[in-house]
């Protein structure tokens, strides 16, 4: 076998075709519709969720979303709380102490201001700490959300420089 019988067949392009990698929306009707048969346990209806949703995955603020909504920002930050999001308004030292003030371990007055915020802060983080995501409605809204991270696509194919030690 010669080098002419091995290279058979062979074509020579001048440009390369993009590729790329492979995405799959398993997704199927409107987010809405997915977030219904949760719509008991959301603060807002499920087309409000669907929108703040969808509006915080494109980058707006909790705020925003919850106006385009037509909620309260309040509501929209449980609404993401509960699909999985974390929006606690306080930072780590200040939920232990809302989590003493939930155990009845601290007064609300003493709480509060070992927390040094004001009432709605304390509400809100309140709220986050006594309720806990739902795992079916984060799956429901799993491509929306999940949309905003940065993830490689190929990260899982590739080698770490600690695979290298």
């Amino acid at each position: 076998m010669g080098l002419a019988d091995i290279a058979a067949g062979i074509e020579v392009t001048d440009h390369q075709r993009e590729r790329g990698v492979a995405a799959v929306d398993d997704t199927e009707g409107s987010l809405a519709d997915r977030l219904a048969p949760f719509a008991d346990e959301l603060p807002c209806p499920a087309a409000a969720a669907a929108t703040v949703a969808e509006r915080y995955a494109a980058g707006r603020a909790v705020d925003d979303a919850g106006h385009a909504a037509g909620v309260p920002p309040v509501t929209a930050a449980k609404t993401l709380h509960l699909l999985g999001e974390q929006v606690s308004p306080v930072g780590p030292r200040q939920r232990e102490i809302v989590r003493d003030w939930l155990a009845g371990d601290l007064s609300r007055t003493d709480a509060r201001e070992l927390a040094g915020v004001g009432d709605r802060t304390f509400a809100l983080a309140a709220y986050v700490e006594s309720h806990d995501p739902l795992p079916a409605a984060r799956a429901a809204v799993e491509g929306t959300l999940g949309a905003g991270e940065e993830r490689d696509p190929l990260g899982d194919a590739r080698s770490d420089v600690d695979d290298l030690f």
